[in-house]
């Protein structure tokens, strides 16, 4: 059984107009997909900019209005209680956000910010509180007296660990991580993907891994959703997608990840103008009239892609 899953998700917007707002259509923020978490493991959601990746993210956690669609928590029909507050679900999942910055609020103290989730499951004297929070922050890395600090007194990455921090304060079996590190540079990327690393083998933590950097992703994840256009376009393994892509969507995606050695560079040009025309001359084959992505056909075990 799996911790968390995900069947045929929908997220639609609608789109009013008219002096009376009726609504005309709908934008499909999120447009089926369905997709399951093990324990321990990390799921990395991989898409362009409005491909639909984060709201995913937030409806699972509660924080964008579902409307279609089955999420099960350890075998559990919870669609209906996601947004529900001190249910056993929210305790379970929590959420790091992309800007550590604005989802610390600027005027509590770390203490305040870390405890506030704590406050709202447990009863805890102040006492407790204090040494559950300082417990915490060792865990990220940051010294016991930044208890009484403000988060405009730390760096992007200390801030992010101060979030880390507060979605690790119940304990939870899933976090979802929505471009954590991608506001950060790269020297604090790779030290705060690292300690992530770290924390889900201590705590046997499950993620689902949202980003538009599939270098990121390839570091973090074992298996991996991309998406296009509110829905998948290939979900696989990591060697699968990374050295056996089959859409073409996956392929412009793979062919646009820097190469880090300079001798390779004029090679890796020819193959992105080769996966640039493939894509121009074929590109109709992999979508619908409606310019809306397959369903996904299975090709091997874990391995499938959006094929007519």
């Amino acid at each position: 059984m799996s911790l968390l899953e995900v069947e045929n998700l929908k997220v639609y917007y609608p789109i009013r107009g008219g002096i009376l707002g009726q609504v005309h259509n709908y934008v499909k923020a999120v447009d089926g997909i369905s997709f399951s978490i093990e324990d321990g493991k990390t799921l990395g959601l991989v898409g362009e900019s409005g491909s639909g990746k984060s709201t995913t993210g937030k409806a699972v956690i509660g924080l964008a209005k579902i409307t279609a669609g089955q999420i099960r928590y350890q075998g559990e029909d919870i669609t209906n209680y996601v947004g529900k507050n001190r249910s056993p679900y929210r305790r379970g999942v929590q959420m790091i956000f992309q800007d550590a910055y604005s989802s610390l609020n600027p005027k509590k103290r770390v203490i305040d910010i870390v405890a506030e989730p704590i406050r709202n499951f447990e009863h805890l004297t102040s006492k407790q509180e204090r040494k559950r929070v300082e417990e915490l922050l060792d865990i990220v890395g940051l010294a016991p007296e930044n208890v009484l600090k403000y988060p405009h007194e730390f760096s992007g990455g200390q801030r992010q660990r101060i979030g880390i921090a507060r979605a690790l304060a119940l304990r939870p079996k899933l976090i979802i991580a929505d471009e954590p590190v991608s506001a950060l540079d790269l020297s604090v990327q790779a030290q705060v993907l690292n300690f992530m690393k770290d924390i889900q083998q201590h705590f046997n933590l499950a993620f689902l891994f949202i980003s538009h950097d599939l270098g990121v992703v390839e570091h973090m994840c074992s298996d991996i959703a991309i998406m296009h256009k509110g829905r998948f376009v290939e979900v696989g393994s990591k060697n699968q997608i990374y050295h056996q892509p089959l859409h073409i969507y996956t392929k412009r995606l793979i062919a646009a990840i820097p190469n880090k050695n300079p001798s390779m560079r004029e090679e890796m040009q020819r193959v992105r103008e080769r996966v640039a025309m493939e894509y121009s001359l074929k590109r109709n084959q992999y979508y619908t009239k409606e310019n809306r992505v397959y369903d996904l056909k299975k090709i091997s075990d874990n391995h499938y892609v959006a094929l007519p």
